[in-house]
């Protein structure tokens, strides 16, 4: 697009009402939007969007515009959640033995762990029956809300 084109443009959205306009030709694309405060009065962007055949272009894995996110296997079992931020303890008190082991059997209710969130220990009850299968946590470790914390088989 012709810079004196782009001028006109960019004058004609910053003295009307208008606030973003968007052109597409056959050489490009423009988008105007009109800022407020600090920003300029129009903020031009222009990408050139080249035409293809319609045959799908294919890229090697190597040159991906995505990022790779490693595959996480889902253990089976139900996932204990963590309903809350904070930091994930395995014991009542540091060097006491913990709620739980992988392999024990906890009953729904069952104290399973604490959570420290603002210096309130918060227990962390079994929601199910069942075996621990894996402790998906170490003692001291930051959690999230809704980070898995425990699988029960």
């Amino acid at each position: 697009m012709d810079l004196r084109k782009l001028k006109t443009l960019i004058d004609l959205v910053s003295e009307s009402n208008v606030s973003e306009l968007e052109i597409t030709e056959a050489e490009g694309k423009v988008r105007i939007v009109k800022g407020g405060g600090a920003m300029p009065v129009g903020s031009v962007q222009h990408v050139h969007v080249p035409s293809y055949a319609s045959a799908p272009v294919s890229m090697p894995a190597t040159e991906s515009p995505l990022t790779a996110v490693p595959v996480v296997d889902v253990p089976a079992g139900h996932t204990v959640k963590s309903p809350m931020v904070g930091t994930f303890y395995r014991s009542s008190a540091p060097g006491s033995k913990p709620f739980v082991e992988v392999g024990d059997a906890v009953k729904e209710g069952q104290t399973i762990c604490i959570i420290e969130a603002m210096k309130i220990l918060n227990e962390i009850e079994a929601d199910k029956s069942g075996t621990v299968g894996q402790i998906l946590c170490e003692n001291g470790q930051a959690v999230e809300y809704g980070q898995a914390l425990f699988i029960i088989e």
